[in-house]
């Protein structure tokens, strides 16, 4: 049964206090998700924030560089206590082995349980145009998608982000047990905004989706509470609606 806790709320807002403020709004939700503005703005003092609220954290900086810099980032956000962090798949095996390493190894030093690696795949803002033009991959998105995930899922890593399109295929590929995290995902009341491969949550759930990453639809809503559970309520509804359990 798909649960409200696989609902991770996107905190994308400028500051600290925005996102405090959004978060104790909000007191039914249980993971939030941090982006890179946020990170920047206010450090790890939101994460702490989150903590103390006793919050599951999605960090979501989406690491992207050589081997050596990705493994030490890797170490220093192990010591955070977040729960998932992204790296991106094409940074390369060497890149993302070293990753999965050195949160392994930073976390049995310390004592605390190592965040799950999950892979950014394709970025929910490129069409499938966007990926032949802008990055020149001749592959269908979907086949580019999978080909990063497999290769991903091959080294050990917990799971991807992919859009809600791409997660019927990957979960047919990869399995129950590899994680899928789809941003992208618009309530039917919603708009769609700068996001280009979207679906409904109850859409993203059936096509295999272990968490869904909702941002605006809920935190820019004239009640956010009312939005969360508008949310909750549409996806309990389907799901009894076809048992799902």
């Amino acid at each position: 049964m798909f649960s409200a806790n696989q609902i991770i709320v996107a905190l994308d807002v400028p500051d600290f206090q925005d996102g405090i403020t959004i978060v104790d709004q909000l007191p039914e939700v249980s993971f939030w998700k941090v982006g890179l503005e946020l990170f920047i703005r206010s450090g790890p003092a939101i994460l702490s924030a989150l903590k103390e609220r006793d919050k599951q954290i999605f960090l979501d900086l989406k690491l992207h560089d050589i081997p050596n810099t990705m493994a030490r980032a890797c170490r220093v956000v192990t010591h955070f206590g977040v729960d998932l962090l992204t790296v991106h798949a094409t940074a390369g095996k060497t890149a993302l082995q070293a990753s999965i390493h050195a949160v392994q190894s930073e976390a049995h030093t310390i004592g605390v349980q190592a965040p799950r690696l999950i892979a950014v795949t394709v970025l929910t803002s490129f069409s499938p145009s966007d990926l032949a033009s802008d990055l020149k991959v001749s592959l269908p998105l979907s086949d580019y998608a999978l080909a990063l995930s497999s290769s991903a899922q091959s080294i050990g890593l917990d799971g991807v982000v992919c859009s809600p399109q791409e997660a019927r295929q990957l979960r047919n590929q990869c399995g129950k047990d590899f994680l899928l995290l789809c941003p992208s995902i618009r309530p039917s009341w919603a708009k769609s905004e700068d996001q280009q491969r979207v679906m409904t949550p109850i859409q993203a759930v059936q096509a295999g989706a272990d968490y869904l990453v909702i941002g605006r639809p809920i935190i820019a809503a004239p009640d956010p509470r009312a939005a969360f559970q508008r949310i909750r309520d549409e996806i309990d509804n389907e799901v009894g609606r076809n048992e799902w359990s």
